[in-house]
C-alpha cells in the first residue's frame, strides 16, 4: 500500500487504532512510574523520509528503546526519551541517580519499553483479532536521526514517503518522552485495515 494513497477514512481508522494502543501504553507507564501520565492524540503523518530529520533535529542525542513487532503485522515500535527523562525514569524505579547509562539503567529502560510496547500491541491485537507480539527490546543511546533512520530501514520503509504514528506522553503538563512511533512493514497496514473492516 502506498501511503500517499490512503484516504481520510483509512487515516482516521489508523489514528483510532493508534489512540487505543497509545492509551494502553500511557496507562502502563502511569502504573509503572506511579504517577499520572497523559498522552497526545496520535498524529498519523505521511512524510518524506528526509523531512523527518529536518522536523525533529537529527543531531539531538537521545535514548531509544526499539521493539520489533512480530506476528501478523510486523514492523518496529520506537520509544524515544530525551536523556534527562530516561535518567529520571531509572532513578524513579531504582532509587539510584546515574550520570551515565549503566547495565542497570539499560535493564530498567528495556523493561519500560517492553511494558509499553506490549500494552500497545495487546490493544491492537484485541481490536483486530490479529496475532501481534513484541521481541526483546534493544536500548540505544545515539543521535535521534541515526536511531530513526535505522528503525525505518529495518522496517523496509525505503520509499520516499514513510508513515509514522507519533504520540507524545506528558507528566504534569510537561512532555516527558520524546515520541512513540509505530513503523509498520509493507503489508502490515493492509492487514490492520482489513481486520477492522476498512480497506
Amino acid at each position: 500500500m502506498e501511503f500517499t494513497k490512503l484516504d481520510s477514512l483509512q487515516l482516521d481508522a489508523l489514528k483510532e487504532v493508534g489512540n487505543i494502543g497509545a492509551g494502553n501504553a500511557a496507562t502502563a507507564l502511569s502504573q509503572l512510574l506511579n504517577t499520572k501520565i497523559d498522552m497526545s492524540v496520535p498524529n498519523i503523518n505521511i512524510v518524506r523520509f528526509e523531512d523527518i530529520f529536518d522536523k525533529i533535529g537529527d543531531e539531538e542525542v537521545v535514548v531509544g528503546v526499539i521493539v520489533r513487532v512480530l506476528g501478523d503485522t510486523p514492523g518496529n515500535i520506537l520509544f524515544v526519551l530525551d536523556r534527562q527523562t530516561a535518567f529520571m525514569m531509572v532513578e524513579s524505579l531504582t532509587g539510584r541517580k546515574e550520570e551515565e547509562l549503566t547495565e542497570l539503567g539499560i535493564s530498567v529502560l528495556s523493561e519500560i519499553g517492553n511494558i509499553i510496547s506490549a500494552s500497545y500491541m495487546n490493544a491492537i491485537a484485541r481490536m483486530t483479532n490479529l496475532v501481534i507480539m513484541p521481541s526483546v527490546p534493544a536500548v540505544t543511546y545515539d543521535m535521534l536521526g541515526a536511531i530513526l533512520s535505522t528503525t525505518f530501514i529495518e522496517s523496509a520503509q525505503l520509499d520516499d514517503n514513510v508513515l509514522d504514528v507519533e504520540t507524545s506522553f506528558f507528566q504534569d503538563d510537561s512532555e516527558i518522552s520524546g515520541h512513540f512511533y509505530y513503523i509498520p512493514m509493507p503489508g502490515s497496514l493492509e492487514k490492520i485495515l482489513n481486520a477492522i473492516g476498512i480497506n
